[in-house]
């Protein structure tokens, strides 16, 4: 059996040898006309997925092999008969690292100490700590279940929040519908869940009132999990602290209030782009070369058009 597989680009190709004979890579950024009137597996660019992914319309594919875990809104750009895989497994390291990295960053003094050091400032301050908070984590799947790893370590105490209550791994998990229980004795939430209608805006500014004052808000799932009016309200105040990958608008205008406030740290969107995710999509996408060359399933469809 022969395969088509394109990349968008050359180091994902060469990060894919050796494959096993019959297997053809090409690099296709989709910037242009398909090299192949039938492909096996596309991997779009990463990260401009609405742009290139309406082009598919123009040939036979057998596979489109997404770059990220998320896939909101994809039912409606993927041209009709085709078959979707998201990129789980390839992200969950590297946004989990960064949700600790941006929890720490915000409990530990450290956003503020980078802007004394470029004023020449030395201030000392007594900060709050990780070690002994109550964090929800608001999210478990593949992404919150690698949080809940790294904040092991930390001794805090984490409660697990999902769409439905259960018992998992032996772990307690909690129904979403426990948050107005839950909130009020949570110092810090960290947000991994995906985007969607059923999950936009369920931080909202009934939840942010019922987190004691100080809490720590962490999003590292998607912008519009939180609403950012209510959350500019409670950070303007004093009574929030918030820190940011992702932000409802995405790219962050530049004269939006939230960059301007104390407590709020922002990154652009950072999660999953790390050099950790090249090996990781790179043995992804060859162990989908693999199931089809053996006429299994891929993993990870999430969609079927």
């Amino acid at each position: 059996m022969s395969l088509v597989v394109t990349v968008p680009t050359a180091e994902l190709a060469a990060d894919l040898q050796p494959l096993p004979d019959g297997v053809e890579v090409l690099v296709w950024d989709m910037a242009d006309a398909a090299p192949r009137p039938r492909i096996d597996i596309v991997v779009p660019p990463y990260m401009s997925q609405g742009k290139t992914l309406p082009r598919l319309a123009e040939i036979e594919v057998g596979l489109v092999q997404g770059q990220s875990i998320g896939y909101e809104g994809i039912d409606r750009i993927l041209p009709p008969g085709l078959v979707f895989a998201n990129a789980a497994t390839v992200h969950e390291t590297s946004t989990a690292e960064l949700a600790l990295g941006l929890t720490l960053a915000a409990q530990r003094y450290i956003a503020q100490s980078v802007r004394n050091q470029l004023e020449h400032r030395w201030e000392g301050a007594f900060t709050q700590s990780l070690a002994d908070r109550r964090v929800l984590l608001l999210g478990y799947g593949g992404v919150g279940k690698a949080v809940a790893a790294r904040l092991a370590p930390f001794e805090v105490e984490v409660i697990p929040v999902a769409s439905r209550a259960r018992i998992e791994d032996g772990v307690a998990v909690h129904g979403v519908d426990e948050l107005p229980q839950l909130l009020p004795n949570a110092e810090i939430v960290i947000l991994t869940l995906p985007g969607g209608e059923t999950t936009r805006h369920i931080i909202g500014d009934a939840e942010l009132a019922a987190l004691p004052d100080g809490a720590l808000v962490v999003n590292v799932g998607r912008g519009p999990l939180i609403d950012t009016d209510a959350l500019v309200d409670h950070a303007r105040r004093g009574r929030i602290r918030a820190a940011l990958d992702v932000t409802d608008p995405e790219p962050l205008p530049a004269d939006h209030p939230l960059w301007d406030l104390d407590g709020v740290l922002i990154v652009p969107h950072l999660g999953g782009a790390s050099s950790a995710m090249k090996p990781r999509i790179a043995a992804l996408v060859r162990r989908q070369i693999g199931h089809l060359l053996e006429g299994d399933a891929p993993e990870n469809i999430v969609l079927r058009t």
